[in-house]
């Protein structure tokens, strides 16, 4: 008789040495790999990342690191609000054509795990992007990280809790920033803490007023700190889902921290950036790629091991 033996999975591959899937040429000068996997959690699907890439380019590139929104429960890694789905070229090309690498990341979602999940897999994304920098030709040495809404807290808090130096600069967009502050900051009757449906109680795996601890451990304001890279803090005087004072509340702490935020608070501002022109969502962006040039230009870029740029290889294209 054939003896029978308990059937084992083989352990899922490394993302590390996946295949890179081909290039693709959305747009004149720029190169996009689409649904890169940079994790592979257990129990859960495969984490992927949009790579948006300059198509010519002398040496490693620095690296912007984009966090998109939806509330911890929803949202598309690409998706950038819909002030911005008209855009052609859209705003990562135009990154790419500036001279950056844009990665857009998936994270798993309130409903998939409970925070600190968010955090953990855009510490894995770095650590992916630094391990296949050469290959892709990045300078993970400039690295941005930018986020809007719930991506900017998340991205904050990345910034904030990585060792010092490895993230040159956060942006955040109408992000909230203190999770024990929300109820304060928002109008009468806006968040309720004890509320366990609530979009942050989601993220925490229980209401806030039963989490005050995790709460606080969740939110960017607990980590400003005196090696806090430079910010950029972008919100909308008039925003009726996240509270401008969110964002006070960040730049105030940092300015405690002995750091310098670059706070700009927009009159007329919704979330999303309703209510702005075509012109002030323009001067948003604009401002976002201004800062990201300045975090990485005063810094040099990572040298090759012999000492000499390099052009990356010409991928295919389809």
């Amino acid at each position: 008789m054939t003896p029978h033996f308990p059937l084992r999975l083989p352990a899922p591959p490394d993302p590390a040495v996946l295949p890179l899937p081909h290039m693709a040429r959305p747009a004149d000068g720029v190169l996009l790999l689409r649904g890169t996997v940079y994790a592979v959690p257990d129990g859960i699907r495969p984490l992927t990342v949009d790579l948006w890439l300059p198509e010519d380019t002398a040496g490693p590139v620095p690296v912007v690191v984009f966090v998109h929104g939806g509330g911890w429960r929803t949202g598309l890694r690409d998706d950038l609000g819909p002030r911005f789905r008209r855009w052609r070229p859209g705003p990562f090309a135009r990154f790419a054509r500036a001279g950056f690498a844009v990665a857009c990341a998936d994270y798993r979602l309130s409903g998939e795990a409970p925070y600190p999940a968010q955090t953990d897999d855009l510490a894995a994304l770095l650590k992916w992007l630094g391990t296949r920098a050469e290959e892709l030709g990045l300078d993970t040495g400039r690295t941005v990280l930018w986020g809007e809404s719930a991506g900017g807290h998340l991205a904050a808090l990345t910034a904030l809790t990585q060792p010092a130096g490895a993230v040159r600069g956060c942006v955040t967009w109408y992000a909230p920033t203190d999770l024990p502050g929300l109820a304060e900051d928002g109008a009468e009757g806006t968040y309720d803490a004890h509320d366990p449906s609530s979009f942050e109680a989601m993220l925490l795996g229980g209401a806030p007023a039963s989490r005050t601890d995790l709460a606080r451990a969740a939110s960017p304001v607990a980590h400003a700190g005196p090696h806090a890279p430079p910010f950029l803090i972008l919100h909308g005087a008039d925003d009726t889902l996240v509270p401008v004072r969110q964002s006070l509340r960040l730049a105030e702490a940092l300015r405690a921290a002995g750091r310098r935020p670059d706070l700009r608070v927009l009159a007329g501002g919704d979330h999303l950036w309703v209510g702005l022109s075509d012109e002030g969502v323009e001067d948003c962006f604009s401002r976002t790629l201004g800062f990201a040039r300045r975090c990485t230009d005063r810094l040099p870029s990572r040298a090759r091991d012999d000492g000499a740029p390099g052009r990356r290889p010409a991928p295919p294209v389809r």
